[in-house]
C-alpha cells in the first residue's frame, strides 16, 4: 500500500522562470527504504519539503497536482498535524537543535504537543538512535554525528510513519555515516518506519536502500530496486551521479572481453569478489609521491595549545603542545572523525582562532598580533557551511566584495570570470543563501579564490555535490597551480583524498596519528581503526582481491588485471609484463562458473599470509 502518493505535482518558486517540480508522479510503498538521486538543482529537496508540507504552507509558490502522505493532503493539512506523520531531518540539521540538553531537545516536539509522556517519548527516541547515555549532556558537547542522530531523535519522538532525511551523511565521517545508516536500517526493518533519503553516495544506497528514484528536471525518470538502479550507469552519469566504481570497472572489463559479457554488474565489494574471482589480479606498484621535507614551511605549528570554554566543568582541550609543518606546494588532506580538530586547525591558520599557547607561523612569521584581515592576504578559508560565505544580496556581489574592499581595479572583470568558471552565470544575481547546497558550494569556492591566495584552505569542499560539480571543483583545485600552490583540504571524502592529496594527515583527538602518502595511511590498520576513516570503494575492492593492492581509482584497479593490462599494452605498442598465455580472455570465468582449483579472489597471497603471520 502506498504511504506517499504524488500525482502530476508542479511547483514554481516565486519569481522563478521555470517550475522546480514539473508534472511529477511518484508512489512510495509503506515500509520502503527509498533513495532519491539526481543532480543538484533537479528538485530533490523541494520534493521532500512538499512531502512534509513546508512547501507550500511555509515556503510559498505556485503549486498544482496532489500529494498525499498517510492519507493526508500535504498541501492542506496543518503542519503541526502533518509533523506527527512525516518526520524531517534537514541537510543543515544543526539548525533543528534549539534546546540546551539532549533529552530536552529529543522531547521538545512532544512537549509542544502537550503529550503528557513527552519525557518518556524523548528517552525512547534517544534509545532508538543510541544516545540514551547522553540524555543529560549539553547539545554543544556532542560530535557532529551525534548531533545528527539527535535531530533524528527529535523527529522520532512524535512517532511518525515516514522519516525524510536530506543528505544524511554529507558532513559526517565514515564511521558516523555508517552508524547513522545502521540506525535507519533498524528503524526501517524492526520498527516499520518508511525511510526516504536524498543521497549522492551510491555505496550507501547499495548497502541499505530497497528502492531508488532518479530525478531529472523536476520529474521522476524512474524508480527501481536499489541494486538494479545502480546498474543504470549511463542514466546515472547523465544525471551527474557517480555510479558505483565497482560497476564501472566491471563494465569496462566486459566491454574489453576480460569479464564474461553475460555477467551481472556488481555494485558492492561482496558482489565484486564473486564477479572478479579468477580473472588474474596482480597489484601494480604505486607511483612515487613527491617528498617536500626540504621545501620551506608554508604553515608551521609549534607547541600550539587550544581549548574551548565549557558551560560547566573544565575547558575542552583540542590541541596541547601540537607540532606540525605544511610545506609550500603540498596538496594536503586533513582527515579524521568529527571533532578530531580539523576545522580548528584551519581556523588557527587563518587567524580566526588564536592559540592559548605556542605559535602559528605563516612562511616563518607568527600570526600572533596579526589581524584576520591581514592574514587573509596570504591565506583563504572556504567554510564547511558555504552559506557563511555570503554577506551580500547576490552571488556576483559576494565574489567581488573582497576585491572591491582592497581596491582591485579589475574586480568586476575578475568576478565575471569566476562566475562563468563555476557555472554560476544564471545564478549570478540570486542571493547565495537561497541556492541549492551544490550551487552554494560552487559559489563559496569562487569567493575563496577571488584574491588568488598563496594558501587555500577548503573545509569539506565536496560535501553535498553531484558528480559534475565535484569533478569541476577537483579540476579547479588542480588548475590553481601557480596561483595557489599550497592547498589544504579537510575532508571525509576518501575518494577526493586519493585523487588530490600527495600527503594525508590523520587527526585523532587533537593528535597526529598518521602522516604520509595515501597508500601508507590506508595500509596502516591501526590508524584506520583509530580514526574511523574508510578507504574508497575501489580501494577496498582491490584490497579484497589482494591485500597488497593500492588502487586509488578505476584505472589503477583495471590495470591490475593481467588480461586488461596486456590488452592496454598491446593497444599502445608497449611490451606486456605477463605472458600472453596467461591473459587469454577465453580462459576467464564468471562468478557463476568458477574454475576448479582456483582460490577465492579474496584469499591472501603468500606475501600477505607471511605478513599476517
Amino acid at each position: 500500500m502506498a504511504i506517499v502518493s504524488i500525482n502530476d505535482l508542479t511547483f514554481t518558486y516565486p519569481g522563478a522562470e521555470n517550475p522546480t517540480l514539473l508534472h511529477l508522479d511518484l508512489e512510495v510503498e509503506e515500509g520502503d527504504f527509498l533513495a532519491i538521486m539526481g543532480a543538484n538543482g533537479c528538485g530533490k529537496s523541494t520534493l521532500c519539503k512538499a512531502m512534509n508540507g513546508i512547501i507550500p504552507q511555509f515556503i510559498a509558490g505556485d503549486i498544482s497536482g496532489t500529494l498525499m502522505v498517510s492519507g493526508l493532503d500535504a498541501s492542506q493539512t496543518p503542519l503541526g498535524e502533518l509533523a506527527q506523520h512525516v518526520g524531517y531531518v534537514y541537510q543543515d540539521f544543526e539548525n533543528q537543535l534549539v534546546r540546551p540538553t539532549v533529552l530536552d531537545e529529543a522531547s521538545f516536539a512532544s512537549l509542544n504537543y502537550a503529550q503528557p509522556d513527552y519525557l518518556a517519548r524523548g528517552m525512547r527516541a534517544l534509545e532508538l538512535v543510541g544516545l540514551a547515555n547522553k540524555a543529560e549532556s549539553y547539545v554543544w558537547a556532542l560530535s557532529g554525528g551525534q548531533k545528527h542522530l539527535l535531530a533524528l531523535a527529535g523527529a522520532l519522538a512524535l512517532e511518525p510513519e515516514v522519516i525524510i532525511l536530506d543528505e544524511p551523511i554529507a558532513q559526517l565521517d565514515p564511521y558516523h555515516a555508517r552508524q547513522t545508516y545502521e540506525v535507519l536500517r533498524e528503524l526501517n526493518e524492526n520498527h516499520g518506519k518508511t525511510i526516504i533519503v536524498i543521497e549522492h553516495h551510491t555505496d550507501f544506497i547499495a548497502d541499505y536502500c530497497k528502492h531508488a528514484v532518479l530525478m531529472n528536471a523536476g520529474a521522476v525518470s524512474w524508480k527501481l530496486p536499489a541494486r538494479e538502479a545502480l546498474r543504470q550507469l549511463d542514466d546515472l552519469r547523465a544525471s551527474d551521479i557517480y555510479p558505483p566504481e565497482i560497476a564501472l570497472a566491471a563494465r569496462e572489463l566486459k566491454d574489453t572481453g576480460v569479464l564474461d559479457s553475460g555477467a551481472t554488474l556488481p555494485t558492492t565489494v561482496a558482489e565484486g569478489v564473486q564477479a572478479f574471482a579468477g580473472l588474474g589480479f596482480t597489484p601494480q606498484p604505486c607511483p612515487a609521491r613527491p617528498v617536500r621535507a626540504d621545501v620551506p614551511a608554508a604553515v608551521e605549528f609549534r607547541g600550539v595549545s587550544v581549548s574551548y570554554r565549557s558551560v560547566k566543568g573544565a575547558p575542552r582541550q583540542v590541541f596541547d603542545g601540537f607540532d606540525l609543518a605544511i610545506h609550500e606546494g603540498e596538496k594536503v588532506a586533513l582527515v579524521g572523525s568529527n571533532g578530531a580538530g580539523k576545522t580548528t586547525l584551519m581556523k588557527l591558520m587563518c587567524g580566526l582562532v588564536k592559540p592559548q599557547g605556542g605559535e602559528v607561523l605563516l612562511k616563518g612569521v607568527s600570526t600572533r598580533g596579526r589581524g584576520a584581515e591581514e592574514i587573509s592576504d596570504a591565506i583563504s578559508l572556504v567554510y564547511q557551511n558555504p552559506e557563511q560565505m555570503f554577506i551580500k544580496d547576490s552571488v556576483r556581489a559576494d565574489v567581488s566584495f573582497a576585491m572591491r574592499a582592497r581596491g582591485r581595479v579589475d574586480a568586476d572583470e575578475h568576478a565575471h570570470e569566476l562566475v562563468e568558471r563555476f557555472r554560476l552565470t544564471r545564478l549570478a544575481d540570486r542571493d547565495g543563501r537561497l541556492m541549492s547546497g551544490g550551487q552554494m558550494r560552487r559559489a563559496s569556492l569562487a569567493i575563496g579564490i577571488a584574491l588568488d591566495p598563496p594558501i587555500l584552505l577548503l573545509d569539506e569542499p565536496t560535501a553535498n555535490l553531484d558528480i559534475a560539480t565535484r569533478r569541476e571543483i577537483v579540476r579547479t583545485i588542480a588548475d590553481l597551480r601557480g596561483v595557489t600552490d599550497t592547498v589544504v583540504i579537510a575532508t571525509h571524502d576518501m575518494q577526493l583524498v586519493c585523487q588530490f592529496a600527495d600527503r594525508v594527515i590523520v587527526l585523532n583527538q587533537g593528535r597526529v596519528i598518521g602522516d604520509g602518502a595515501p597508500e601508507e595511511i590506508f595500509h596502516d590498520e591501526e590508524v584506520v581503526r583509530a580514526s574511523g576513516i574508510c578507504p574508497p570503494e575501489i580501494y577496498a575492492m582491490g584490497a579484497a582481491l589482494d591485500c597488497r593492492a593500492s588502487c586509488f581509482d578505476i584505472e589503477d584497479f583495471l590495470m591490475s588485471f593481467d588480461a586488461y593490462r596486456a590488452l592496454a599494452h598491446a593497444a599502445t605498442g608497449e611490451a606486456a609484463d605477463v605472458p600472453v598465455a596467461d591473459v587469454s580472455v577465453a580462459e576467464t570465468r564468471t562468478a557463476d562458473a568458477p574454475s576448479a582449483g582456483v582460490p577465492a579472489a579474496n584469499a591472501p597471497s603468500a606475501a600477505c599470509e607471511k605478513e599476517v603471520a
